[in-house]
């Protein structure tokens, strides 16, 4: 297995062009409890709603926009027009893969069967409803957010980390075996170079990763996912 550089993961991707009921266009807003996440715009235009204890925002994407936000920042992507996006995150790709929890309303979050049955998109017409869902508790949450009430949004964070609770054991082994390895074996070579050792620098390569056959239907929209294991050199 060939990790990507730092044991990040990365995914393209084109957001949904959906109308929903505030008039705009986009994906599903959510949040991620440990890993960071970065849009580096590719083409389009439209911009990323968040919500955090600072309050709500509203950032504009072009093409050459570069934003990242830390864990906790509820997010949503607003499509003005074809906005693609190159998404980089934290962890192999955890954020796609398990650390992600949808602003469904409350009664929604409170129990995990319902909470389950309401995050799956099995084609177009569950990820419109999911995204429907999740925009109703967003701009519930927005408004009391707004109005100076930041209780919500710890009740938010608190049931979010009871959803996710039995999958914290299979993320910290994804870090280990990912960002932590990839970390670690850069001290190995500074300590080799120290020591005059070249014997890395004989394994240098080139890899190559395509994306998986079809787009998939992401939280945000269309996904290129490209698989941080599946790195393969033109030599093999």
């Amino acid at each position: 297995m060939t990790p990507f550089p730092g044991g990040v993961g990365i995914s393209g991707l084109r957001v949904y062009d959906w109308p929903t009921v505030d008039g705009l266009c986009g994906g599903s807003p959510h949040v991620h409890l440990t890993c960071a996440e970065c849009y580096y715009v590719i083409g389009g235009q439209g911009s990323v709603q968040t919500l955090t204890r600072r309050g709500f925002a509203s950032t504009p994407l072009r093409e050459g926009t570069v934003a990242w936000f830390t864990p906790g920042t509820i997010h949503r992507l607003v499509n003005d027009g074809d906005l693609r996006i190159i998404v980089v995150m934290q962890n192999s790709g955890l954020p796609e893969a398990g650390d992600a929890v949808f602003t469904f309303p409350p009664s929604v979050l409170a129990d995990s069967a319902n909470y389950s049955a309401h995050a799956q998109a099995g084609d177009e017409e569950s990820a419109r409803r999911r995204r429907d869902l999740a925009l109703e508790g967003f701009l519930e949450l927005r408004g009391r957010v707004v109005a100076g009430d930041h209780a919500a949004l710890d009740d938010f964070y608190r049931s979010a980390v009871r959803l996710k609770q039995d999958a914290l054991d299979a993320w910290e082994q994804r870090w280990r075996e990912g960002a932590r390895a990839a970390a670690e074996l850069t001290g190995e070579h500074l300590d080799r170079l120290r020591d005059g050792d070249i014997g890395h620098l004989a394994e240098a390569d080139i890899h190559v990763m395509r994306a998986e056959g079809p787009q998939r239907l992401g939280m945000c929209g269309r996904l290129d996912v490209h698989d941080p294991g599946e790195g393969r050199s033109p030599h093999d």
